[in-house]
């Protein structure tokens, strides 16, 4: 295990650290916890890293002063979500937990994490590198709209004071990085790796140059041409360097690198991770993330769905990167073997599940291509969307006899099952059924998002038409094989371009389709998402069309409340809606009882 404390470092008889990173969460040696992926990729080269998990930031600062100055740098990271998403509701109200602390307790960390942690470390070793890195940092990395400030932040390596920003998944580069250093290599030379940002008084040759801070606070339409430019080349496989000037510095974002090989896939998650929380936190409750995803095995990353309101493309890449079969097993008989295992797995599966091995079939096309979606207006005619090495790893990891389930707990992408070449359609509905027989427990969660066609347009999300199409297969699976299994939607409201007509569209559609709908959200605006770009400036960043926006908290209110209509507290409101809409038609769906069984809520 990577100490936390000088009495954990002087067991291992160290009287230093090479590295020392600094996370908003607490230490979880899993591979789905980017702090111990980071931690374990060093420590393979023979990096000497300890690690300094939640730090008070508000006594006299003894949690970061502990281990002392590392020999080569600090890594500082929020952790595994946006501290300020972690720490609020879509109606900016504090949460009661956190996901990622011991106990489930909040206020372990800081508004703005990486800020304030980077600006204590500055303060207190001024003369060390300091590294930041992970979603906020790598989400915030240019102007961005900050929704519980509601207004724009600059790109936060010049609000942290850290001397590189690492965005994406960037354990290999902060690897070569540390390999640097450790060499003697000047610093200056690391501004020469992928996937880094830093500042820089000269604006660079050969960039793509954003319009600047200082011009982004001045014109929400320029702001709304900077994120065309940014999703463009982040979407693209030979990226380029961009620059953005902020203030009397230049920001400067190199490329981002190719996507993993299988080999060095697999490199990450083979890996000795423990797969348990730190000894620190023993009798101080379970980490509820850790619970969640402990027995849980991630196949691939990436995501080519582009959907409005997602950052995975932004961070993991557009691009999918699968692990071998090989390794993917060998992570199972881990799990397998481990004490706490009671023949369950979680999940197999990855950002969306049934990306797994797709890619281009013809490459030279795809390294010319700027779309943000592979599969929004329609799946590419370019696009290998089998599913028969997925369904093939299901197979094999059924026979497994230390296995007795495996669910699959992320997302499946139904359009990729029913869209694209006729010939990959057909490994998709084996797949359906395939999944469906073997690997839902009970429920299958999918993501429709919305029953109205003109706001999944603007979601990049197909038509509703196909859920029916997945409801219909799905209906027909269970009866073929004597199940009574159900199909759950997840459903966004208040999202760029939805008004209150569309939510009442909606309540009806999804009470007339004898839907459940306990599993909904209210649109929360995050850094450097099309949708939040919809948000601030009321525009469609790519035909520069007005858009509805439900921006204050009563609007907000308005369109949630079509989850709930069943609430009498609502329905006066409501009818109030049908009137005022010319709506009136449709109250009957609205309120009529389900005749078939009571709708869950």
């Amino acid at each position: 295990m990577f100490p936390t404390s000088r009495k954990e470092m002087q067991a291992l008889g160290w009287d230093q650290a090479d590295i020392i990173l600094v996370s908003g969460d607490a230490f979880v040696d899993h591979p789905a916890f980017g702090a111990a992926v980071l931690a374990r990729m060093l420590q393979s080269d023979g990096f000497r890293v300890a690690v300094v998990p939640q730090p008070n930031w508000q006594d006299d600062l003894r949690d970061f002063k502990k281990l002392g100055e590392p020999r080569l740098f600090f890594g500082v990271t929020a952790g595994n979500m946006d501290s300020m998403v972690n720490h609020y509701t879509a109606n900016k109200r504090l949460r009661s937990d956190d996901a990622y602390t011991a106990g489930g307790k909040a206020g372990a960390r800081p508004d703005y994490a990486t800020i304030v942690y980077s600006k204590i470390i500055r303060k207190l070793f001024p003369e060390k590198p300091i590294f930041i890195g992970g979603i906020e940092a790598s989400m915030r990395r240019f102007t961005h709209y900050d929704y519980w400030q509601g207004q724009l932040r600059k790109g936060i390596l010049a609000d942290s004071q850290a001397d590189l920003l690492f965005f994406g998944m960037a354990e290999y580069p902060l690897l070569y990085a540390a390999q640097h250093l450790r060499n003697g290599v000047d610093f200056s030379e690391l501004k020469t790796l992928n996937q880094i940002q830093y500042l820089t008084d000269e604006k660079p040759e050969a960039a793509i140059v954003l319009h600047s801070h200082e011009a982004c606070l001045k014109s929400k339409k320029v702001f709304a041409e900077n994120f065309v430019l940014f999703e463009r080349n982040a979407n693209s496989y030979e990226g380029k360097t961009m620059a953005q000037q902020s203030g009397e510095k230049w920001i400067v974002a190199n490329p981002q690198s190719k996507p993993l090989t299988e080999k060095k896939l697999d490199k990450v998650y083979n890996l000795p991770y423990t797969r348990k929380p730190h000894p620190r936190y023993q009798n101080k409750g379970e980490v509820p993330a850790f619970s969640m995803i402990q027995h849980s095995v991630n196949i691939h990353r990436g995501c080519f769905g582009g959907c409005a309101f997602c950052t995975i493309a932004a961070h993991q890449g557009k691009w999918i990167a699968s692990r071998s079969e090989k390794s993917i097993q060998k992570e199972i008989s881990k799990i397998a073997a481990s004490d706490d295992f009671k023949g369950h797995i979680s999940d197999l599966g990855g950002p969306s599940a049934n990306m797994y091995r797709m890619h281009g079939i013809d490459m030279n096309r795809c390294k010319k291509c700027k779309r943000p979606s592979c599969i929004f207006p329609t799946v590419c005619d370019n696009l290998n969307t089998s599913h028969e090495p997925l369904t093939r790893l299901y197979a094999k990891v059924r026979k497994n006899h230390q296995v007795k389930r495996v669910s699959i707990g992320s997302g499946i992408r139904y359009d990729l099952i029913f869209g694209g070449q006729k010939k990959y359609r057909e490994t998709g509905e084996k797949y359906l059924e395939d999944l469906v027989t073997h690997h839902v427990s009970g429920r299958l969660k999918v993501a429709p998002e919305h029953t109205q066609d003109s706001v999944l347009k603007i979601m990049r999300k197909p038509s509703f038409k196909q859920f029916h199409q997945l409801k219909k297969q799905f209906s027909e699976i269970n009866k073929k094989h004597g199940l009574k299994q159900q199909l759950i939607p997840y459903f966004i409201s208040s999202h760029p371009g939805c008004t209150v007509p569309d939510m009442i569209s909606l309540s009806a559609e999804t009470n007339k389709s004898d839907l459940i709908t306990d599993q909904v959200q209210d649109f929360t605006p995050t850094p450097m998402t099309l949708a939040t770009v919809m948000f601030y400036t009321g525009l469609d960043p790519y035909s520069g069309e007005e858009l509805f926006v439900a921006k204050s908290g009563n609007e907000k209110l308005a369109q949630r409340k079509y989850f709930f209509v069943k609430k009498k507290e609502n329905q006066q409101a409501i009818r109030n809606d049908l009137k005022l809409y010319r709506m009136t038609h449709l109250e009957n769906k609205l309120f009529e009882q389900n005749s078939k069984k009571p709708r869950k809520r």
